[in-house]
């Protein structure tokens, strides 16, 4: 019942990442606003208070004093709040204002369920796939029905879906766990409390004294970049580079069920050639079929490329990344670890399609190719610095 109820919650957060990519060209027309403008919603969403990076420290100072199952809500809640502001096609600030709402929200929501999961003593990979498998579902019906909402008059009236999929999550959040700090949930399922450490540091200077929170905390970043510019901007490339028409819409929610799919059905291949080494097939796969979108130019080939194959390389990568933090990082430093690098690492989800609409600005969304080819390439290297040892010592 616990996993199933953060699953809705990363079916919430999915659905909310892949909204805005088919709903990005009416924005622009309707609020009469380019590329640079345009991509403030991303901005926002990361930068502005309080935004993911607010959120993410945040998530420090208040998950020992409220406790988890506090925390969650609070960042449903804000979800909730966001949605309101956004159905209501407000002037742009405040329709931006509404991005900024929800990126604390989603900020600690990742932060706390990622950490939730990753503290299981049984089976956590598979369940830890299984909450992101749930992540894609959401990415894939978002672009199904903001589609359909993005060719109507009220176009805005997709974000009062987003509002009641929020209040049904917040409903279930408190039914399940009732309001509890973690240890005291995880007791319920059988789970002893989780391993104190012995240092006088405070937990916030013990994270931050760990090299592998930041390099992957830097890894998440770029991962979660790449994956918010192609579910952002592919529906606007499509469209104006291939020419495709106002169904484009459908290639996002192609990516994001690759997404899904690859989460759940490519586990057994995580566990054969091993977590690590897999990741590096995986980036280096989707690197080749960027290739193939970025020098072959055809509507369909793009469309499954890009719509399914990517996603299915790139969808076990994010998983991998908590399963690994678990093994490498101090147990009684784990939750607080994991809501940094879950946190920090949606700030991509704004930096990076933020310099896509900069950059299609300039010189066109053509180039949208060759800048993800680049960060796919940056992110393979930063993940061969990531220690391999365990390093409860420190």
């Amino acid at each position: 019942m616990q996993l199933a109820s953060l699953c809705f919650s990363l079916f919430l957060a999915g659905w909310n990442d892949a909204t805005t990519g088919p709903l990005l060209p009416r924005i622009q027309n309707v609020y009469n606003i380019g590329f640079v403008i345009v991509s403030l919603i991303f901005v926002f969403a990361c930068l502005a208070s309080p935004g993911f990076i607010s959120g993410a420290f945040l998530n420090f100072a208040i998950s020992d004093k409220l406790g988890f199952g506090k925390v969650i809500v609070i960042a449903s809640s804000c979800m909730m709040v966001a949605c309101c502001l956004e159905a209501a096609a407000p002037p742009f600030p405040a329709f931006v204002l509404g991005y900024a709402v929800n990126g604390i929200g989603m900020a600690l929501q990742h932060a706390q369920a990622n950490g939730f999961v990753a503290s299981f003593r049984d089976h956590a990979a598979e369940k830890m796939g299984m909450l992101h498998a749930a992540y894609g579902a959401g990415a894939l019906t978002a672009p199904l029905v903001a589609t359909r909402f993005a060719q109507m008059d009220r176009w805005s009236f997709h974000y009062l879906v987003s509002l009641g999929i929020a209040v049904g999550n917040t409903i279930i959040l408190i039914i399940v766990f009732g309001l509890k700090s973690q240890d005291e949930c995880l007791a319920q399922i059988g789970q002893a409390p989780q391993e104190q450490g012995t240092s006088q540091r405070s937990k916030f200077r013990q994270i931050f004294g760990l090299k592998a929170v930041h390099l992957l905390a830097f890894f998440n970043l770029v991962y979660v970049g790449v994956e918010v510019t192609i579910g952002g901007w592919i529906v606007t490339y499509i469209i104006n580079v291939r020419g495709g028409g106002p169904s484009a819409g459908y290639v996002s929610a192609g990516f994001f069920g690759g997404l899904m799919i690859g989460r759940v059905a490519l586990l057994w291949v995580n566990k054969m050639v091993g977590e690590r080494r897999v990741l590096f097939i995986y980036a280096i796969g989707a690197i080749g079929l960027e290739f193939i979108v970025w020098f072959v130019p055809s509507l369909i080939g793009d469309a499954a490329a890009k719509g399914s194959l990517v996603g299915m390389l790139l969808g076990p990568i994010y998983p991998i990344v908590m399963n690994q933090s678990s093994k490498i990082l101090p147990r009684w430093l784990l939750t607080g670890s994991i809501g940094w690098i879950a946190g920090f690492g949606q700030a991509g989800s704004a930096i990076l399609p933020f310099i896509t609409g900069a950059l299609a600005s300039k010189v066109g969304i053509e180039n949208l190719q060759p800048l993800l080819v680049a960060m796919m390439s940056f992110m393979t290297g930063l993940w061969w610095l990531v220690p391999t040892s365990s390093r409860q010592a420190e």
